[in-house]
C-alpha cells in the first residue's frame, strides 16, 4: 500500500460543445484539488494521460495542466500514453513517484477530445494502437479488430449473440444512473440483440450496441502517500496494482485468451492477499461487449469458453455476486481514450466512499478495475479499499 486517492473530479462524457483539451484539463484539475482539500501549491508532480494520436492539433500537452493555476508553475509535469490504458498508466506512474519518495502529492489528469475529428480519421487514429504492419488493413478500424476476435470466439465456443446483447443491455441499464455517462438510456435486451436500422452490424457479429462510444471528457485524481491521506477528509488506498504487457501482434498469441489480463489479475489479487470473490465490484474495459465477455474468463470468474454463463445467470448484474461495470462501463459511459483509466479509478473511489449515488453498490468494501490498451496488450489492474 504505497498511495491513496484523496480527491477526484469527473466531467460528463460525450460530445462536449465549446470545450477543448485545455478547458477540460483545467476543469478537472481545479475540481480534484478542491475535492481533496488541497491547494495547487501542495502538488509535487503532475502526470497527464493523453492518447491524442491525431485527435488534437495540440501535442506536448503535459504543461497545459499548469493553466489551472499560477501556483502550478515550475511543478514537474509529464505526459504518458499507453493506448486505451493511458489513464491507468498515468495513475500507476503517479503511484511510482510516491513509492519512490520523490513526491508526496501527485495530480493525475486524463483527457481526450475525439468528437471533433471526422469519422474516417477516428478509425485511422485508433488503428495506430494496433500492430500496423499486420493489422492496419482490417476493415472497420478497431471495431474490425474486435469484430474479428468475436468471429473467432463464435467459431471456437458457439454463437454468443445473446450473451453480448445481455452485456450491452446490462451496461446501458446501469448507465442510466451515472450522471457522467454519455448515453443514459436503458436500451433493453431485445433492442441490443436484434439487427435494425438503429442497430446495424458494424464489424463481424458486432452490432452498434456492442461498441463503445466516441467521446470527449476528462477526469482527475489527487494521490498522496498514506500518512498524508490519513490527515485529509477521505483516503481510498491502493491495496495492490499490476501492469502486464503482451505482444503487440495478435498473430503472436491466442487472441481469445487475453493472457495479459489474466496475468495482471493474478498478480494484483496475490499482492492484495485476496481472491476475486472478495471484491465488491469490478469496473472492466468493455470497449466492445466481446471484450467484457472474454474478461470474465481472463479474470477467473468463469472457465475458458464459459463467459456467457456469468451474464446469463446474473452474476455480473449490479445486485449479482460480482457486479461488473455498475457505472455502465465504456459501453454507456463513453470512452475518451486518455480519460478512461482515470475515470475507472475515480468511479471505484466513489463506490468505496459511498458517494456513487444511483450507481452505488451496496456495502462496497473492495473494488477492482481492469483497463487495457490495444487488444489486451497493455493490461492494468488496481485493487482499491477505503481506509478513511
Amino acid at each position: 500500500m504505497t498511495g491513496c486517492i484523496v480527491g477526484w473530479a469527473h466531467t460528463p462524457f460525450g460530445k462536449l460543445e465549446g470545450e477543448t483539451v485545455e478547458s477540460l484539463i483545467v476543469r478537472v484539475t481545479n475540481g480534484a484539488l478542491a475535492d481533496a482539500g488541497l491547494e495547487p501549491k501542495d502538488v509535487d508532480e503532475i502526470v497527464l494521460g493523453h492518447f491524442n494520436a491525431g485527435f488534437s492539433p495540440q501535442d506536448f500537452t503535459a504543461s497545459l495542466v499548469l493553466q489551472a493555476s499560477p501556483d502550478l508553475r515550475f511543478k514537474r509535469a509529464l505526459r504518458v500514453e499507453n493506448a486505451c490504458a493511458t489513464g491507468s498508466a498515468a495513475v500507476h506512474q503517479g503511484l511510482k513517484a510516491i513509492a519512490a519518495g520523490s513526491a508526496r502529492v501527485v495530480l493525475v489528469v486524463g483527457v481526450e477530445q475525439m468528437t471533433s475529428t471526422p469519422g474516417p480519421e477516428i478509425g485511422k487514429n485508433l488503428l495506430k494502437a494496433s500492430y500496423v504492419r499486420e493489422e492496419a488493413d482490417i476493415e472497420g478500424g478497431f471495431a474490425g479488430i474486435f469484430g474479428k476476435i468475436a468471429g473467432l470466439y463464435f467459431q471456437r465456443w458457439g454463437d454468443q449473440s445473446d450473451a453480448l446483447a445481455l452485456i450491452a443491455a446490462k451496461n446501458h441499464k446501469n448507465g442510466v444512473g451515472n450522471p457522467y455517462a454519455q448515453l443514459r438510456k436503458d436500451l433493453g435486451f431485445e433492442f441490443c440483440r436484434n439487427v435494425s436500422d438503429k442497430n446495424p452490424f458494424v464489424a463481424g457479429p458486432l452490432k452498434r450496441t456492442d461498441c463503445s462510444l466516441v467521446s470527449d471528457g476528462a477526469a482527475a485524481l489527487v494521490l498522496t502517500d498514506v500518512e498524508t491521506a490519513l490527515q485529509l477528509g477521505k483516503a481510498i488506498a491502493f491495496r495492490s496494482t499490476a501492469h502486464v504487457s503482451d505482444f503487440l501482434p495478435m498473430s503472436k498469441r491466442d487472441i481469445l485468451k487475453f493472457e495479459g489480463c489474466t496475468e495482471a489479475w493474478k498478480r494484483a489479487l496475490a499482492a492484495a492477499g485476496i481472491a476475486l470473490g472478495d471484491l465488491s465490484l469490478v469496473e472492466t474495459h468493455d470497449c466492445f461487449t466481446i471484450a467484457e465477455l472474454i474478461e470474465y474468463e481472463a479474470m477467473g470468474l468463469v472457465p475458458e469458453g464459459q463467459g456467457a454463463r456469468a451474464v446469463k445467470e446474473g452474476w455480473t448484474q449490479k445486485d449479482g455476486r460480482l457486479p461488473v461495470n455498475p457505472s455502465g462501463g465504456l459501453k454507456a459511459k463513453g470512452h475518451p481514450i486518455g480519460a478512461t483509466g482515470v475515470s475507472m479509478h475515480a468511479l471505484c473511489a466513489m463506490q468505496l466512499a459511498g458517494t456513487a449515488g444511483d450507481i452505488q453498490v451496496k456495502g462496497a468494501k473492495l473494488a477492482g478495475l481492469f483497463n487495457m490498451g490495444g487488444a489486451a496488450v497493455a493490461n492494468y489492474v488496481s485493487v482499491l479499499e477505503r481506509i478513511k
